[in-house]
C-alpha cells in the first residue's frame, strides 16, 4: 500500500514538472499569422502545366504539386504562371493544389556523392541508399568572377596520344567534343574519365538525354575500371521529362563547384548539349515562347554561356582549385556549322572534332587533327611534349594533303616518299584502343619513336605490333626517366638520344631488310 502511495506521489511530481516546463515554452513563443500560399492547376500539358493562385511566385522557384511532385517555375504572366513538372504528369489534374515552397531548385553536394548514381535533383538510382549530405547549393549559380580566375596552365591527361600532343587539354578549360552519331565521343569522354584513376581528380559525367541501356554501360565500365569511387553520374534520361533534362547540367556543375571550392579540380562531362538544347526547346514551345532559329527560344545561346562559363581555374588566395568541362554535341552530316555547334564552338576554348570518314577508315581515335583545335594551347602541356610535338601538327597536316595529291597517280619524287612513308607510321601511332589510356612517358616514347626515325624500315603494318614492344622497353630499361617526364621535367637531347636507343633495339626484329620499290 505504501509502495503505491510513493509511486502516485512520483508520477504527481513528474507531471506537475513536465506541465511547468511547457508553460515556460509556450509562454516565449508569440502566436503570429503565416501567409501561405496554395495554387490551383488550370491546364495541364506533357510535361507542364499553368498555375493560378500565386500572387507573389517569384522566378525560378520551386513548386509542390498533390503527392508530392515537384516543378520548377518558367513563366509569369499576368493571369497564370507556366511550370515545367521536375517528375511525371500522369497525377497532375486541373484543380490540383499548387503549394509554394519559397525555395530554388536546390541539390546535396559533399563527400557523401562520389561512388553514387543520382538524379538531378540528388535523389538516389543506384539502390544504395539515401545520399549522406549536411548541404545544399542551388543548381543556378553565378559564375566566377574575371578576377577570380587563374590562368589555365596545368595539363588535364586524357590517355589519348592524339589529344594529348596535339590538342592538348588544361586543368579549368571548356574544350568541346562534336562529331556524328557513333564517331567515339562518348569513348574519349570515358578514356578521360579512366585516366584520372591516380590523379585525384574528380569525375562527373552527366548524361542528358541518352538511353538508359547506354548510361548502364558506362557506368560498368567505370566500375570495371576502379574508378567509380571518384566519380559522380548524373542522370536524366531520353524517359525523364524535359525539364529534369534541363536542369540536369547545371545540377551536375553545382555538385562539381562545391570541390572546386574546397581547392580541388573536377572534370565534368556533359553528354550530350544537343539533347539539352532539345529539351529546352520542347518545353518553351510547351509554355508558347516566341521561337527563333530552327524553332529554338532567342535564349538558347544564353543557357549554355552561362553553363559552360561556370568552369575556371581559381586563383590561388581562393583555394586553386578548377572545374574542366568536356561538353559533347552532335553534328548532322558532318555540318560543324549548323546553330547548336557553333553556339558552343564560340562559348568553349578548341574543339575536338571527330569525322565519320576516319571511323569508317578504322583510324581510331577518330580526331580530324586539321579541324580540331585547343585556344589555350602549348602552356598546359609538359615540357617534355613541346620538345617532340611541337612540329608534328604542322608535318601531319602537310602529308594529309601530299596524301590527298598522291591519289591522283602522279609520279612522287623521293622526298615527297619519304614524307608519305613518315606520315602513314605516324598515323599508325595515333591509333589507339578504347579503355586503353597511356601515360606521358609512354606517350612521348611512341612518338620519338616515330618522328625520330626508328620506325621508318618497320612495315606499316606492324607498328602498332611494334609499339607494344617500344612501350614495355622503355618502361623496364627507363624508369627513372619515365618518372622525371611525367613530373615535368624538360626532354633533353641526351633522355630523347637514350629513348631512340632502346626504341631501336626493340624494333630490330621487324625492320626490313631492303625495300621494294612500291608502286605509286
Amino acid at each position: 500500500m505504501n509502495e503505491n502511495i510513493s509511486d502516485a506521489r512520483e508520477m504527481k511530481a513528474f507531471l506537475n514538472g513536465t506541465f511547468a516546463t511547457m508553460d515556460q515554452v509556450l509562454a516565449s513563443q508569440k502566436a503570429e499569422l503565416r501567409q501561405h500560399e496554395i495554387g490551383s492547376v488550370e491546364f495541364v500539358g506533357r510535361d507542364i502545366a499553368r498555375v493560378s493562385g500565386l500572387p507573389n511566385i517569384r522566378a525560378e522557384e520551386m513548386v509542390r504539386f498533390a503527392g508530392n511532385l515537384m516543378g520548377l517555375v518558367f513563366n509569369i504572366d499576368p493571369e497564370e504562371i507556366g511550370v515545367i513538372l521536375l517528375d511525371p504528369s500522369e497525377d497532375v489534374q486541373v484543380g490540383t493544389e499548387v503549394h509554394r515552397t519559397e525555395r530554388v531548385l536546390d541539390v546535396p553536394v559533399g563527400e557523401g556523392l562520389l561512388g553514387r548514381v543520382v538524379d538531378p535533383m540528388g535523389r538516389p538510382l543506384d539502390g544504395l541508399g539515401e545520399i549522406t549530405s549536411v548541404k545544399r547549393l542551388p543548381v543556378e549559380r553565378p559564375a566566377p568572377a574575371v578576377m577570380d580566375r587563374a590562368p589555365v596552365t596545368v595539363p588535364l591527361q586524357t590517355g589519348i596520344k592524339v589529344i594529348d600532343a596535339l590538342i592538348p587539354i588544361g586543368r579549368g578549360q571548356r574544350e568541346l567534343i562534336l562529331g556524328d552519331r557513333q564517331t567515339g565521343k562518348t569513348a574519349i569522354a570515358v578514356d578521360t574519365i579512366i585516366n584520372q584513376k591516380d590523379t585525384g581528380i574528380i569525375s562527373i559525367y552527366c548524361a542528358v538525354g541518352k538511353k538508359s541501356s547506354d548510361v548502364a554501360k558506362v557506368i560498368a565500365e567505370l566500375r570495371n575500371y576502379g574508378v567509380m569511387g571518384s566519380c559522380i553520374v548524373v542522370v536524366a534520361t531520353g524517359e525523364d521529362t524535359p525539364g529534369l533534362q534541363f536542369v540536369a547540367p547545371y545540377a551536375a556543375t553545382t555538385m562539381g563547384e562545391y570541390f572546386m571550392e574546397q581547392g580541388r579540380d573536377v572534370l565534368i562531362i556533359y553528354d550530350d548539349l544537343t539533347s539539352h538544347a532539345r529539351a529546352y526547346r520542347e518545353v518553351s514551345l510547351l509554355l508558347r515562347r516566341p521561337p527563333g532559329r530552327e524553332a529554338f527560344p532567342g535564349d538558347i545561346f544564353y543557357i549554355h554561356s552561362r553553363l559552360l562559363e561556370r568552369s575556371t581555374h581559381l586563383r590561388p588566395e581562393l583555394g586553386g582549385g578548377s572545374l574542366t568541362s568536356l561538353p559533347i554535341t552532335e553534328t548532322e552530316a558532318q555540318d560543324m556549322s549548323s546553330y547548336i555547334p557553333t553556339n558552343l564552338i564560340s562559348i568553349t576554348d578548341g574543339q575536338i572534332y571527330l569525322s565519320p570518314v576516319l571511323f569508317n577508315k578504322g583510324i581510331l581515335p577518330a580526331v580530324d587533327v586539321g579541324k580540331s583545335v585547343s585556344r589555350v594551347g602549348g602552356k598546359t602541356q609538359l615540357s617534355a611534349y613541346r620538345s617532340v610535338a611541337g612540329d608534328l601538327r604542322l608535318s601531319y597536316s602537310q602529308f594529309e594533303e601530299l596524301e590527298s595529291f598522291s591519289r591522283f597517280g602522279t609520279r612522287l619524287d623521293e622526298s615527297t616518299r619519304r614524307v608519305l612513308e613518315r606520315g602513314w607510321r605516324v598515323r599508325e601511332i595515333l591509333k589507339q584502343g578504347q579503355y586503353k589510356p597511356l601515360r606521358a612517358s609512354e606517350q612521348i616514347a611512341s612518338l620519338i619513336s616515330v618522328t625520330g626515325g626508328a620506325l621508318d624500315n618497320v612495315p606499316t603494318e606492324k607498328v602498332r605490333e611494334v609499339e607494344g614492344h617500344v612501350l614495355r622497353a622503355v618502361n623496364e630499361q627507363l624508369p627513372e626517366l619515365c618518372g622525371r617526364i611525367e613530373s615535368g621535367a624538360k626532354l633533353e637531347i641526351t633522355d630523347r638520344d637514350s629513348i631512340l636507343n632502346k626504341v631501336k633495339v626493340a624494333v630490330a626484329p621487324f625492320e626490313i631488310v631492303e625495300e621494294t620499290n612500291a608502286d605509286y
